[in-house]
């Protein structure tokens, strides 16, 4: 079995304002939306019912894939990344200080750029539905 990565899930509750986030303030490009319903998707998915809406974003070697569901399920708050089950999408760019500094106001971050001891530096910010993503420089 030879696997590679297609994309990384993301639910969301305001698709648009997701679309907006990792576009305008993290620079991805959309290159898919569009809409699934019907019984496959929603036993595929098991919740009765379910349709969502898509939006694919170019990450490189694979997408970020950000979807929508109606019916909506419980939020899961934002959560910390010490604890067990906890996620993150991890973005690598060429000058953290630099993207850093470009960040809009009002963009939640866990720290400025720290250097870590393997040398590679690190930032994480929320995404405006508190999923987190770490900004990193290799």
């Amino acid at each position: 079995m030879n696997l590679t990565a297609h994309h990384y899930g993301i639910t969301v509750s305001d698709l648009d304002r997701a679309v907006e986030f990792y576009r305008d303030v993290l620079g991805l490009e959309v290159i898919a939306e569009f809409s699934v319903g019907g019984d496959a998707f929603a036993t595929g998915v098991d919740v009765d019912g379910a349709s969502a809406e898509f939006a694919h974003l170019d990450a490189g070697d694979a997408r970020i894939e950000l979807v929508s569901y109606d019916p909506e399920g419980d939020t899961r708050g934002n959560s910390s990344l010490n604890e067990p089950g906890a996620a993150h999408v991890g973005l690598e760019v060429d000058d953290l200080n630099a993207v850093y500094e470009a960040l809009p106001n009002g963009v939640d971050t866990l720290s400025e750029p720290q250097t870590t001891e393997s040398g590679t530096k690190i930032c994480f910010v929320r995404d405006p539905e508190g999923n987190l993503v770490e900004l990193l420089e290799v």
